[in-house]
């Protein structure tokens, strides 16, 4: 039986490839420093501790079956210090983003290492999630033509440290498979969303708050947006999201990094109005100065459309139909009135 660790199984996109790896037969284990959320966790064993600690990256990494040391076919390094516009672009943050995610991967990266070294094998093929946010200011100027093709990302020039820490990350990883033939895989992930993701709080990202937003507004009311509403992106659905990185995995024989996205551009007006659609409701929107980040961004798919014969399948409309039903009832459930009655 294969076996599989995610770090980073408390959160949102951890949790949903906890539940495709169950699926498809795999032993798994997950780390965090919660819980997750809004279900409970299927993975086999599901450890709470703090993966900025290297002693505990380096008991967490090792199993030990039957008393023999071993380790994980595949480790799936998703933990980050990370949220949306409002925690990332503020620089309140930019501290803990660095720190906290590069100590991270430093952690996982050396430990395997040490682990490769004394075990006498180098076949754990690790996974790393890196981010959109890694490409350069400079190419997303324009909301209708951004350039996030997977070679444009030098000359370096991320807007906000989020995306440096995540491209310094990346070369973290290159550097580990040149030097010791660590095998890795490094996915872009492009503004992913759905069912069962952070909804409210700070750290939760447009399409959920936008969700959160129009439910919790009355029919005739205002929804209030960062910036003038023309920015572009494109939002990528939490299933294909899973669909492609078990793909990137199984089937894909470089290392990336490799652009995980959807190419459905949309402005976040239109994001509220789309929404709002689904929701039956006629709203109007009111926007106002805040972080917004680049003025576009669309993932661009041709290297994985091309090497797998495969592309993103859930449009953004169902998509956002079924994320806007789960956190309207994630509203409905918190309300004061659903307080009371329980």
């Amino acid at each position: 039986m294969k076996s599989a660790l995610v770090l980073g199984a408390g959160g949102f996109i951890g949790s949903h490839l906890v539940t495709r790896l169950k699926s498809e037969g795999y032993w798994v284990a997950g780390v965090d420093l919660k819980l997750p959320e809004f279900e409970e966790s299927i993975a086999d064993d599901f450890i709470v501790g703090d993966l900025r600690i290297g002693d505990f990256v380096d008991r967490i990494l090792e199993r030990n079956l039957e008393g023999t040391p071993s380790i994980f076919d595949e480790v799936y390094q998703l933990a980050a210090d990370m949220g949306g516009a409002g925690f990332v672009f503020t620089g309140e943050n930019d501290a803990d983003i660095l720190h906290n995610s590069t100590q991270i991967n430093l952690n996982v990266l050396n430990s395997i290492r040490k682990i490769n070294a004394r075990l006498n094998r180098n076949e754990t093929i690790i996974f790393y999630s890196s981010s959109a946010c890694v490409y350069p200011e400079h190419n997303q100027l324009d909301p209708e033509n951004p350039n996030c093709q997977e070679d444009s990302v030098y000359p370096a020039a991320p807007d906000s440290e989020y995306g440096w820490e995540k491209l310094y990350s990346e070369r973290l990883y290159l550097a580990y498979h040149r030097n010791y033939g660590i095998p890795i895989r490094i996915a872009r992930y492009h503004n992913v969303y759905g069912p069962n993701g952070t909804w409210r709080g700070g750290r939760e990202k447009a399409p959920a708050a936008i969700c959160r937003k129009v439910s919790s507004t009355p029919n005739e009311g205002f929804i209030e947006i960062w910036g003038d509403g023309k920015q572009t992106r494109s939002f990528l659905y939490i299933d294909d999201c899973i669909e492609a990185t078990r793909r990137f995995m199984v089937n894909l024989k470089f290392n990336g990094p490799i652009n995980i996205g959807s190419e459905e551009m949309i402005t976040i007006n239109e994001l509220v109005r789309l929404i709002a659609n689904i929701a039956g409701k006629n709203l109007f929107i009111k926007n106002l100065q805040g972080p917004v980040g680049v003025r576009g961004r669309n993932s661009d798919n041709t290297i994985f459309q091309n090497t797998l014969n495969w592309n993103y399948q859930i449009t953004i409309l169902e998509g956002l139909s079924r994320t806007y039903n789960w956190i309207e009832s994630q509203v409905k459930l918190n309300s004061p009135s659903a307080e009371l009655e329980n």
